[in-house]
């Protein structure tokens, strides 16, 4: 389904261009002092880009790939399925405002994280759920948050998210980083992304930037 409005919305010298950029690897993020990075894959990162760019103490948020063992994977290897990689976000945070189980209870709770190599329209393992773990206690945060999930039966079914732990991030092309915002109009964006932001708004209202207010 995205792949559809891709091509549909996007120039064919834009398409042109974004094959032969290629992509940045991201080892080790710079971090300033009072800042951490949680890395996750939950399905378009169009959508999941917008849900956590909303979210107070998130200082930024970066579209890209990651998971598997290609290097420099372009966003048409990715989305055909062609590599072994996900889509992904590296969020950049405050842990004076925001902590890494609050991002993982709304990371969770605004894609389906019980639907296996795909998310919504989105099929193939490049949409699987997963979260990539940066130390040992991201990684028993989310054993812990899983567990959580799992005895409250917040969802009927198993919950399928990868917990694996980070390795190298891609970054994806210029033209996905802050799509969501860029490409309001996109029918892509309408049917699924806003539906997402419109779930976190909901489900998380006193985690909302002040900014983005207006938009409940």
């Amino acid at each position: 389904m995205k792949k559809f409005f891709t091509l549909i919305f996007i120039t064919p010298l834009f398409i042109l261009s974004c094959m032969a950029q290629g992509t940045k690897a991201v080892v080790g993020p710079q971090l300033k002092t009072g800042q951490a990075v949680a890395t996750f894959a939950g399905g378009c990162f169009w959508c999941t880009e917008a849900v956590f760019e909303r979210v107070v103490g998130v200082d930024d948020v970066y579209s890209g790939y990651i998971g598997g063992s290609e290097q420099s994977p372009t966003y048409q290897q990715v989305s055909y399925g062609e590599t072994s990689h996900a889509e992904a976000i590296q969020i950049i945070y405050n842990t004076d405002l925001v902590s890494y189980k609050e991002l993982l209870d709304i990371f969770f709770l605004t894609h389906d994280p019980t639907q296996l190599n795909r998310q919504g329209p989105d099929v193939g393992k490049q949409y699987r759920s997963a979260v990539f773990y940066h130390s040992s206690e991201q990684k028993e945060i989310t054993i812990g948050v899983i567990k959580e999930l799992s005895a409250n039966q917040v969802y009927q079914d198993e919950i399928v998210t990868e917990i694996k732990p980070y390795g190298v991030f891609w970054m994806a092309e210029d033209y996905h980083q802050d799509y969501y915002e860029l490409n309001r109009g996109n029918p892509y964006i309408l049917g699924v992304a806003v539906p997402k932001v419109k779930k976190l708004f909901k489900l998380f209202p006193n985690q909302i930037k002040e900014q983005y207010q207006s938009e409940k």
